[in-house]
């Protein structure tokens, strides 16, 4: 049987509980790698977070092509500092070109626009090259800070509802699990933004609230099938709880692959459409921060929510005593099959012996089934005294 023929059929060939240790240090390789670029790197915040001052003009000049290189030499040659960032936004007579900066003076701010005029002479409304074109505008840090603030007051409180909820619809165990699994999709994403120098925007921010409704539902999913699976499961011999939480894992495993693909692929639609065809950079924020969000998502959901969920089940020793039976059963089910007596010296072996004889003895000293007579429905003949003689079948004589 194929891989697909395996995943399709989800019974559970794969053992994804089963290799828990690797999962285990892979991701907490990759959570120790984002926290450390996080604390020691920092973010690229965007001008909405730092403050600063944004220039944008026309993209259609009558000089040299106003191009991200060119623009960004020209801006370090009038006021000697690198932009933070510049950004060539729109298509056709509508494309413009963004200039991000830290706050700029009265003095640096007529420099510059005259030299982006002299060097590219962005053409106008009329047709003509005017310097009316070049617009600027400050923007404050205070309005990324509140965004900030405000989605972080919305983090807090998502994480609570979604802890209650999910100890009332299932159980504690499935609720640390899967904020577990919740968690370290924030830290991977926003490590992953930290380490590949990622602008973070509003945008940003807004996005990563919107990932964590997805990689909470493929959670659910995946939880509402173990729950299915493990029903009833103290009173089996038949599996035991990782077992049986691995079969479930298998048995979504299809789901949540389609589920993610398609999730993704209207995001990278959106990141090349609107990135490489329209030029919109607060598109791409949001894709940017999407795509990794799904990706961090679904692997978490598979290969750590569950793993933790079996780690902490275990530790109730009403599942590893009913674990010991499922190993007992199979022990002597494989003994069964190799012609292998059983051990007596093993006190359940022992039992069953006993109780084995005992059902014995009690078969064997039960009253017999009446005869032919009684089930016609006459009264059966009485058993004659030992030792006493029969009458005879004549009459008495005198």
């Amino acid at each position: 049987m194929g891989v697909l023929s395996r995943l399709y059929t989800g019974t559970g060939a794969f053992d994804i509980v089963g290799r828990k240790r690797t999962w285990y240090i892979a991701f907490s390789v990759l959570v120790l790698i984002c926290v450390a670029s996080i604390v020691f790197r920092g973010f690229n915040l965007g001008i909405d977070f730092t403050g600063g001052t944004q220039i944008q003009f026309p993209a259609t000049t009558a000089a040299a092509p106003a191009d991200v290189d060119a623009v960004r030499h020209v801006f370090e040659q009038a006021v000697g500092t690198a932009p933070a960032a510049v950004q060539s936004v729109g298509t056709g007579n509508s494309a413009s070109v963004i200039i991000r900066s830290e706050a700029l003076n009265p003095g640096q701010l007529v420099a510059l626009k005259q030299a982006l005029f002299d060097t590219f002479q962005p053409i106008g409304a009329g047709g003509t090259p005017t310097p009316d074109v070049i617009s600027d505008s400050a923007v404050s840090g205070s309005w990324g800070g509140q965004i900030t603030q405000q989605a972080l007051v919305a983090l807090a409180v998502f994480l609570v509802l979604v802890t209650i909820f999910l100890t009332f619809y299932f159980e504690r165990a499935m609720a640390i699990a899967a904020l577990v699994a919740l968690l370290h999709d924030v830290v991977v994403t926003a490590g992953v933004y930290s380490i590949i120098g990622f602008e973070v925007t509003p945008a940003t921010v807004i996005g990563l609230l919107t990932i964590l409704g997805f990689s909470l539902y493929d959670t659910v999913v995946v939880f509402d099938k173990v729950r299915e699976n493990t029903r009833g499961l103290l009173g089996l011999t038949r599996r035991t709880y990782p077992e049986a939480a691995n079969l479930a894992l298998n048995q979504t495993l299809m789901r949540s692959i389609n589920t993610s693909l398609i999730a993704v692929l209207p995001v990278i639609g959106l990141l090349v459409i609107g990135v490489g065809l329209l030029g919109v950079g607060t598109l791409a924020d949001l894709a940017l921060v999407q795509a990794v969000g799904i990706v961090s998502g679904a692997l978490s959901s598979l290969l750590l929510a569950t793993p933790i969920l079996v780690d902490l089940k275990m530790r109730d020793p009403r599942f590893r005593d009913q674990a010991a039976r499922v190993a007992a059963r199979r022990k002597r089910a494989a003994d069964a099959l190799a012609g292998i007596e059983p051990d007596l010296t093993d006190d359940s072996e022992l039992d069953n012996a006993l109780r084995k004889e005992q059902a014995m003895a009690a078969a064997a000293t039960a009253p017999a089934r009446p005869g032919k007579v009684a089930e016609r429905g006459q009264a059966p003949r009485a058993k004659r005294p030992a030792g006493r003689a029969a009458r005879p079948s004549g009459k008495r004589s005198r």
